[in-house]
């Protein structure tokens, strides 16, 4: 297994979502940062945002926020696209990611052919007697 940290980038859109947090900046970056050494933390989304996860985290005195980003696990990277409010998060990431559609297609393209290997060697092993 191996333990080198992921990179974690911000694309350019989200990096305008960061600026609406100015004095919270650095309580989002920090959670943000998190996925370095935790990069499947947050959840699978489903849908129009298949591929693509979601992390959950909250600042103090503002509720509970969220940042969707994508795992490409053989350049051991983080891209987060959307950063904002948990109300209306997944209309509103949904629409940024149009915008990433060519890094959605290879984050699920992978997703599919691990899910594929993991079916054919279930299916090569013998049998129990």
């Amino acid at each position: 297994m191996n333990t080198e940290a992921f990179t974690v980038i911000l694309d350019p859109i989200a990096q305008k979502d960061l600026k609406a947090f100015k004095h919270n900046s650095g309580e989002v970056i920090d959670a943000i940062l998190e996925l370095e050494n935790n990069p499947n933390k947050g959840h699978d989304l489903a849908g129009n945002l298949q591929g693509a996860k979601a992390l959950e985290f909250s600042l103090k005195g503002s509720g509970q926020y969220r940042a969707a980003y994508l795992v490409l696990e053989k350049r051991r990277t983080c891209i987060v696209f959307a950063i904002g409010p948990r109300e209306n998060f997944y209309d509103f990431a949904a629409k940024k990611a149009k915008q990433l559609k060519p890094l959605m297609d290879e984050v699920r393209e992978a997703k599919r052919q691990a899910s594929a290997s993991k079916k054919s060697s279930r299916s090569k092993r013998p049998e129990d007697a």
